[in-house]
């Protein structure tokens, strides 16, 4: 399989790293009580990542002795941050810790940078430093430094769940030891938005359409944000979520990416079904985790 990261690619990532663990992660944490119930405890949690800027979270930990096993909901791109997974009442709550960032540009993460949705992923082209996804990426990051430091925490069963930033924090953070996602942005980018014309790739046409002289150096910073080139770097056990046949992000699209990934991999190809693509997840993760006699915790009207 041909190579072909920029030469500076690890040096990039060494250096944001750095600067990171510069940063003193200056954690605040508050109980939430109209969102907390007879299984779990929620907390409001503050983190303070590169710039420095402060990015905020959600921190869900049941009831009871731990140390638990923990789902880290990575942010994904768009405004809305989901605070608990499928409502206040998931009883998912009451066997894993869970805990979500809202990443720069989202909800109470919004100042000084709001975010426009589409718009924050080609925000800060005119330079590989002034990306936002640079930022985005030591965001990611912060979150897992905060997971890991946590003493409910059991080390040995971390699993990232989210889309591409998921990945890049497979890659990026040793704590990983599960990952579930779903590539939607960030393989091969622009290849794959000239197939598309909907959002969120589109977003990436409609800046070079609008920026044609600035393609090529688009095309070189989204090279160090390639999840091709991080792949080696994922060691986890991993579920990587494709999209159908019809799909841009298919299996077939997919299989260069797959193929360099370390760590155990299954792939899922979407049914086309959100209640069977979830369902596969919940029930694999479970089997992960818990063994195969265990039932997975899902909506009621999902447990069929």
């Amino acid at each position: 399989m041909a190579d072909n990261r920029p030469l500076d690619f690890g040096k990039f990532w060494y250096e944001l790293g750095k600067e990171l663990s510069d940063i003193p992660m200056l954690s605040e944490i508050a109980p939430i009580p109209l969102r907390s119930n007879e299984f779990c405890d929620l907390y409001g949690v503050s983190l303070t990542s590169v710039g420095p800027y402060k990015i905020f979270g959600y921190l869900s930990i049941p009831k009871g002795e731990g140390p638990f096993p923990t789902i880290y909901y990575v942010p994904k791109n768009g405004s809305v941050l989901e605070i608990i997974p499928q409502g206040t009442s998931n009883r998912v709550r009451s066997r894993f810790i869970t805990f979500s960032i809202a990443c720069r540009g989202m909800r109470n993460s919004d100042k000084p940078y709001a975010a426009m949705y589409p718009g924050q992923l080609t925000d800060g082209f005119d330079s590989l430093g002034e990306y936002i996804y640079r930022g985005i990426a030591a965001d990611t990051i912060r979150g897992l430094d905060f997971v890991i430091s946590r003493p409910e925490v059991d080390k040995t069963k971390v699993v990232a769940w989210g889309n591409d930033n998921a990945i890049l924090a497979a890659a990026l953070h040793g704590a990983v030891t599960h990952l579930v996602a779903t590539p939607s942005y960030l393989v091969d980018t622009l290849e794959a938005a000239a197939n598309s014309t909907s959002y969120p790739l589109e977003e990436f046409s409609d800046y070079i359409r609008s920026y044609p002289e600035r393609e090529k150096l688009v095309e070189e910073i989204l090279q160090y944000f390639n999840l091709k080139w991080h792949a080696q770097s994922v060691d986890a056990i991993s579920l990587i979520m494709t999209e159908s046949n019809s799909g841009i992000y298919s299996r077939s699209f997919l299989q260069d990416f797959t193929d360099r990934i370390q760590g155990d991999v299954t792939i899922h190809q979407s049914e086309d079904s959100t209640y069977k693509d979830g369902l596969f997840a919940e029930k694999w993760l479970t089997n992960c985790f818990f063994g195969k006699d265990e039932k997975p915790i899902v909506p009621p009207h999902w447990d069929q």
